[in-house]
């Protein structure tokens, strides 16, 4: 048996991302051309050198099966580990089997069973707790998920649904094979009950990597993802789900641009206004104001914020009077808006929709967001003249509950498929479309989705959202001609951000985002 070894995958690398029905073509095919049990027999030592790098310390290892060939997967690395312990001279390996009723193994499953015994490894049925509670031993160090692979399907009440969602729930480290068991490979969906923690997960993709492990609930159930590639090559012709990634973000300080730059060279952004306190009793001012600062820290050349039109308006921005405010409608028109890179709707309100179908027919380039998205779900007329404008004018920052709106679906549908979701408004609206979350989707009406690497939970707060978009509209105010490329810079940088905050600085406030933007 040759050795294969698993990388962590690295969040400064892009990744090409193959579903279910791409990983079984690319199974099959290697499956054919070696003799049986080979692969098997390698991604079970991979798990077993994984789990001893990972936890060293572990003496008594559980290994959860279930029927199939990941239960082999499991199987085999049972009895690599059982044979390690053996040599240590302490500790004990128990694998707890779910056979399914009237089923018997698969060929090489039931080798690797065999191998099992042969090592010494405690083999149990695995029990249904009525409880919910772990039907496994509460002595274990660390479990091993081996239920369920690619194969799963949404899993009806019985055991094997409960065993998943106790592993799942299970505070104790956790190696999952391929992917945690009861998670949609593809689509990252989750049917199990909500996690209220998180938990130390690893999970050891096999032959291909997976979309569904890197963005909604993927992320969290299963945790550092690690790939083996089983020594098998992906064919270059193999279909390409999702890309997944981020960039090395150096500091850009112009100080290598050339002499003759000035600041019309990188672009003017107009942020329109955020709703007035006066007018609603709902103030939202702060959203715009969030969202111009960081385009101006985003390196564009001049940042223009929109303001009521009111004797009470603000004359300047005290914290950054670099802003060139603007009465709203002196944003609105056309011959300067042709011009202009726009962020729209961030904390609009209702009164979003006045200036709506100007920008739509005039800016050159256009980030829409909040508002600026309730309202062209809304109205017909305004979704409509979005469509016209070409994606590669266009940018929209949704968030789950946007999302639906403009799909006409619940919140549910777009997270149990947010690539599907994000491919769907890109396609629908002729935009750019960035579905934010868990896994931030980047996805145009030409290309296959990006999943973006950054980001973690310090972004759920208030205001954090418009910083990203005033950055999404430096970026391609910057470089309009490449749009793509700018917003997935751009919404990995916003994600680093957060991934880098230093704790002791407090927490992490959306105006503390803004002021640590850099242009990308």
């Amino acid at each position: 048996m040759t050795p294969t070894l698993p990388r962590r995958l690295d969040p400064s690398q892009q990744e090409r991302l193959h579903d279910v029905a791409t990983t079984r073509v690319i199974e099959a095919g290697a499956l054919a051309l070696h003799p049986p049990g080979t692969l098997m027999d390698r991604a079970g030592h991979s798990v077993a050198r994984l789990l001893r790098a990972w936890q060293p310390q572990a003496r008594h290892i559980d290994v959860v099966c279930g029927p199939g060939h990941n239960g082999g997967d499991g199987l085999v690395a049972a009895a690599a580990l059982q044979r390690h312990l053996q040599s240590l001279g302490q500790g004990r390996v128990r694998a707890w089997l779910l056979q399914a009723p009237g089923r018997s193994l698969p060929a090489d499953a039931a080798d690797a069973l065999q191998q099992a015994q042969a090592a010494g490894v405690d083999l149990r049925p695995l029990p249904e707790a009525p409880d919910g509670s772990a039907p496994w031993g509460q002595d274990a160090d660390v479990l091993i998920d081996a239920l369920l692979g690619i194969g799963a399907r949404a899993l009806e009440p019985g055991p094997l649904a409960s065993a998943a969602w106790s592993l799942a729930a299970d505070p104790r480290p956790v190696l999952c094979i391929d992917l945690p068991s009861g998670l949609d490979a593809d689509t990252g969906r989750w049917d199990g009950p909500a996690r209220t923690r998180r938990a130390a997960r690893v999970t050891l993709s096999m032959l291909t990597l997976k979309p569904g492990l890197l963005t909604g609930h993927g992320r969290d159930l299963a945790g550092e993802v690690w790939l083996d590639d089983l020594g098998v090559a992906i064919p270059d012709d193999a279909p390409v789900a999702a890309r997944w990634g981020g960039f090395d973000m150096p500091h850009d300080d112009k100080s290598d641009h050339p002499h003759t730059a000035h600041k019309g060279s990188y672009g003017d952004v107009a942020v329109l206004p955020g709703q007035s306190l006066a007018g609603t009793g709902q103030g939202m001012a702060g959203a715009a104001v969030l969202a111009a600062r960081a385009a101006l820290h985003g390196g564009a050349g001049r940042v223009y914020l929109g303001v009521p039109a009111t004797p009470a308006a603000p004359e300047w921005d005290p914290m950054q009077p670099e802003l060139m405010l603007r009465h709203a409608p002196a944003l609105l028109d056309p011959e300067l808006l042709a011009s202009l890179t726009v962020v729209a709707g961030c904390g609009g309100g209702a009164t979003v929709s006045d200036g709506l179908a100007t920008v739509l027919a005039h800016a050159a380039r256009l980030v829409l967001d909040a508002d600026g998205l309730n309202a062209v779900a809304r109205d017909p007329a305004l979704r409509e003249a979005l469509q016209r404008r070409g994606w590669m004018r266009t940018v929209i920052t949704p968030h789950p509950l946007e999302a639906a709106r403009l799909l006409g679906c619940s919140t549910a549908d777009v997270m149990s498929d947010r690539l599907g979701a994000a491919s769907g408004l890109a396609q629908r609206l002729q935009v750019v479309c960035v579905l934010k979350g868990a896994g931030t989707v980047v996805a145009t009406p030409q290309d296959r989705p990006w999943i973006n690497a950054s980001g973690n939970a310090r972004l759920a707060t208030a205001g954090t959202g418009d910083v990203l978009a005033g950055m999404v509209a430096a970026a391609i105010a910057r470089q309009p001609e490449a749009v793509t490329r700018q917003v997935c810079r751009a919404v990995h940088a916003h994600g680093a951000i957060a991934d880098a905050w230093d704790p002791s600085q407090g927490t992490l406030t959306a105006a503390a985002l803004a002021r640590s933007v850099s242009p990308v």
